[in-house]
């Protein structure tokens, strides 16, 4: 007799980029999951036991708690093998090169695009009520980005995805474009436009796109209004929450 599989919930924000790539490798392999749509910082204890370093995506799934969206994105692929694949199946070589920009997305453009951009001009603000650091700003929009793109712009295609369909390594460079609009940032198409052709084929794919409506919702309201916001938008949330009313800062430095 087999028993039926748990659901996935995620927990974790939807205009989050680690969030929405975890979202979006779910619908590359038709997954259905719930969401408890909360900012780390507004995480209750079972939040800091499920994420000790109280961060955002986990996944649960029964039991099983990942936190980590690189842990997770690996375990799908593991977990359900018979659903379309994140990872190149061709050469050992792709599969090595996929895991790199993997990584070089997570670390580099993680901390220029959302530690250096989104969050000193758009969550910062937003939850402790103060301005961001300018500098970084200035340093991200000037100097930081631009050294992005232009390590980006010989490695995309000219069309299509980086290993024929859209995987994992497109999903993990394009999930932080997103948050640099909601900055105020575009690339620009003149100086970098195979990298800028490559972004909106992504951000145009199915599963990327059945995620806008969600994040143009929670993106207008206050924290306190995000559930509200969401459930009138359609977004799968789930039924109860590991958020708090006030936020509280993590372990990680920023």
């Amino acid at each position: 007799m087999t028993h039926p599989t748990p659901p996935i919930l995620i927990i974790g924000s939807y205009v989050s980029p680690y969030v929405r790539k975890v979202l979006a490798c779910l619908g590359v392999k038709g997954l259905d999951y719930s969401i408890d749509p909360i900012t780390p910082f507004y995480g209750n204890d079972e939040f800091t036991r499920l994420s000790p370093l109280r961060r955002i995506p986990v996944l649960v799934q029964g039991d099983l708690a990942l936190s980590d969206s690189s842990v997770i994105c690996a375990w799908l692929d593991e977990a359900y093998p018979d659903q379309p694949p994140l990872l190149p199946q061709g050469s050992p070589a792709d599969r090595a090169r996929a895991r790199w920009l993997e990584e070089f997305a997570d670390s580099r453009m993680g901390e220029v695009f959302i530690w250096d951009l989104f969050y000193q001009k758009v969550v910062h603000p937003a939850v402790w009520g103060e301005p961001g650091d300018a500098t970084r700003i200035t340093h991200a929009i000037d100097t930081a980005i631009p050294e992005v793109l232009d390590y980006l712009e010989p490695q995309l295609p000219d069309d299509g995805f980086l290993f024929g369909t859209l995987g994992l390594a497109d999903i993990a460079i394009a999930t932080f474009f997103p948050n640099a609009r909601f900055a105020g940032y575009e690339v620009d198409a003149q100086r970098w436009p195979t990298t800028a052709a490559f972004v909106e084929r992504c951000l145009a794919h199915p599963a990327f796109a059945a995620l806008t409506p969600f994040e143009q919702a929670q993106i207008r309201v206050s924290p306190q209004g995000r559930r509200a916001a969401l459930l009138a938008a359609g977004a799968p949330l789930s039924e109860t929450s590991y958020g708090l009313k006030t936020p509280r800062k993590g372990v990680m430095t920023l």
